[in-house]
C-alpha cells in the first residue's frame, strides 16, 4: 500500500502535466487552397444552385471575408504569394509555372538546372518548421521542380501530390500538351496508383499525416486541384445536378465533390479530438475558368466582372474563411479589404512563430478578424500578370490597364461596369504613382 500510494501520486502528476502541455500546445494549422473556384460559388457566398455544407460549416465556425483578394488571377502566382507573404512577381512568378517532369524521371532529385528566384524565398512551411512544427504538403504544387523549388526544398517534411497544374484524377497523367506525362509523387519519388481517385488519396494521406503528427503542432498545406478541370465529379453529384444547364452541371458536381472531401478532412480532426486546437484557412486561388478544357465555363463570379486570368474583380475577389473554434469569432462576416499574402503574418502572430526576415507585402489580419470596426491593414494593394498587365486598389478606387486604363469605384460599382478614368484624372495619376512607387 505504501508503494501503491506514491505510484498514484506520480500518475496523477503525469496526467496533470500532460493536460497542461495539451492546453499550452501551439495550434495546428491547415491551409486549404481550392483551385479555380468562382467568386460566389458556395451557399455562404450567395449561390442558390449549389450544395456546399462543408464550406458553409467552416464559415459558421469562423470568419468569412467578402472583400478578400487572391495574390494573382492564376494558379502558380497565387500560391507563391500565399506561401511567401510577398507579391508573387517579387518571388519569381508573374504567371504560371512550367510543365511537370518527363516520363523518364523517377526521382525529382534527378532534375538539374539553375535555382530560380522562388528557391531563394522563405515559405510558410519553412517558417513553421523553424518554429518547431511538423510540415506537410498534400495535393497540387505547380511551383516548379527545379533545384530549390520542390516541396521538400521549401520546408515541407512530407509531400504527396502532382507537380504540374492539373492531372486526370484517375490516371494521374498531366495532359495539357504532349507527350502525356504521369505526374504523381511522394517525397520526390514517382508513385503509381492507377484508378484511385486523387481527392480521396488526398484525404487518405492527410489522415495519415494528422494521426502521425497529432501529438505535436503541425502545419498542413492541403492544396485541392478541384474544381479545376477536368471536371470529374462523383457520380451521385453528377446525378444530383443533372438539371442544371451545361457546363454549370459539371462544374457544380466537381465543386460538391471538393466540399465532400473537405467535410471528410474536418471529420478527421473531430475524430482525433483536435478540431479546437487547429486553425483552418480556406481560400480559392483565383476565379473560375472559362478555358476550353473547362467546357468554356461552369463557375460564377456573380455580380463581378472577369474570371481566371483577369485582374477585374471576378479573377481575384474570392471566397476566404479562417476558423479556430473557441479562439476566434464564429459565424461572422468581415467586409474589410484583405489579401492572400496576409495569411503568413496572420498565422505567424496566432501561432507565435517568427515570420521571415524579409519585407512582407502581407499584413496581419488579426485586428480585422477580432473586430468588424478595425481598419483594413492595407492602404493599397497591387497585382501583376505577366510583364504588362497590372492593377492597383486604394480605398474604394481600383485602376487596371486590362482594357486600357480603367478606373472603378469598387464601393459603388463592384461589378466594374463604369469607367471613371476621364472623370477623375487626379485619381488615375495617384494610383499610377502608387504603382510606380512599388517598383
Amino acid at each position: 500500500m505504501k508503494l501503491f500510494t506514491p505510484c498514484l501520486i506520480l500518475l496523477g502528476l503525469c496526467l496533470i502535466a500532460s493536460q497542461a502541455a495539451a492546453a499550452t500546445q501551439r495550434p495546428n494549422v491547415i491551409v486549404i487552397y481550392a483551385d479555380d473556384q468562382g467568386s460566389v460559388d458556395a451557399n455562404c457566398y450567395g449561390a442558390t444552385d449549389l450544395k456546399t455544407p462543408g464550406i458553409d460549416g467552416l464559415a459558421e465556425r469562423g470568419v468569412r471575408f467578402t472583400q478578400f483578394y487572391s495574390p494573382a488571377p492564376v494558379c502558380s502566382a497565387s500560391r507563391a504569394g500565399m506561401l511567401t507573404g510577398r507579391y508573387p512577381w517579387l518571388v519569381g512568378f508573374e504567371g504560371n509555372a512550367g510543365s511537370p517532369p518527363r516520363e523518364d524521371i523517377q526521382n525529382l532529385e534527378e532534375i538539374t538546372g539553375e535555382p530560380e528566384l522562388f528557391a531563394q524565398q522563405t515559405t510558410m512551411a519553412e517558417m513553421f518548421k523553424a518554429g518547431g512544427y511538423a510540415t506537410g504538403h498534400i495535393g497540387k504544387w505547380h511551383l516548379n521542380v527545379t533545384p530549390g523549388s520542390k516541396p521538400l526544398d521549401q520546408g515541407f517534411d512530407y509531400s504527396f501530390g502532382h507537380m504540374g497544374g492539373c492531372v486526370d484524377n484517375f490516371t494521374h497523367f498531366f495532359y495539357w500538351n504532349g507527350p502525356n506525362r504521369h505526374d504523381l509523387w511522394e517525397n520526390n519519388q514517382r508513385v503509381r496508383m492507377p484508378g484511385k481517385f486523387f481527392p480521396d488519396l488526398m484525404v487518405e494521406k492527410a489522415t495519415h499525416f494528422i494521426q502521425k503528427k497529432r501529438e505535436e503542432p503541425f502545419f498542413l498545406y492541403f492544396a485541392f486541384n478541384l474544381p479545376h478541370y477536368p471536371y470529374q465529379g462523383d457520380d451521385h453529384w453528377i446525378e444530383y445536378y443533372k438539371d442544371l444547364p451545361y457546363p454549370r452541371n459539371l462544374y457544380a458536381a466537381f465543386l460538391s465533390t471538393l466540399d465532400a472531401r473537405l467535410e471528410k478532412l474536418l471529420a478527421v480532426l473531430d475524430d482525433e479530438g483536435i478540431r479546437e486546437n487547429t486553425i483552418i484557412v480556406y481560400q480559392s486561388d483565383n476565379g473560375h475558368s472559362t478555358e476550353s478544357r473547362a467546357h468554356g465555363g461552369g463557375g460564377s463570379a456573380g455580380p463581378y466582372r472577369g474570371q481566371k486570368f483577369s485582374l477585374f474583380e471576378g479573377g481575384i475577389r474570392l471566397p476566404a474563411v479562417i476558423s479556430w473554434p473557441g479562439h476566434l469569432p464564429e459565424g461572422v462576416v468581415r467586409d474589410q479589404i484583405a489579401h492572400g499574402c496576409d495569411w503568413l503574418p496572420t498565422l505567424a502572430e496566432l501561432c507565435q512563430v517568427k515570420p521571415p526576415n524579409v519585407p512582407l507585402n502581407g499584413k496581419s489580419l488579426l485586428p480585422v478578424i477580432e473586430s468588424p470596426d478595425a481598419q483594413s491593414p492595407h492602404e493599397a494593394l497591387h497585382w501583376q500578370m505577366g510583364k504588362n498587365q497590372w492593377a492597383v486598389r486604394n480605398g474604394p478606387w481600383k485602376l487596371t490597364n486590362e482594357k486600357g486604363l480603367f478606373l472603378a469605384n469598387i464601393k459603388n460599382d463592384p461589378g466594374e461596369k463604369t469607367d471613371l478614368a476621364k472623370e477623375h484624372p487626379e485619381i488615375v495619376i495617384k494610383l499610377k504613382n502608387l504603382r510606380q512607387d512599388l517598383k
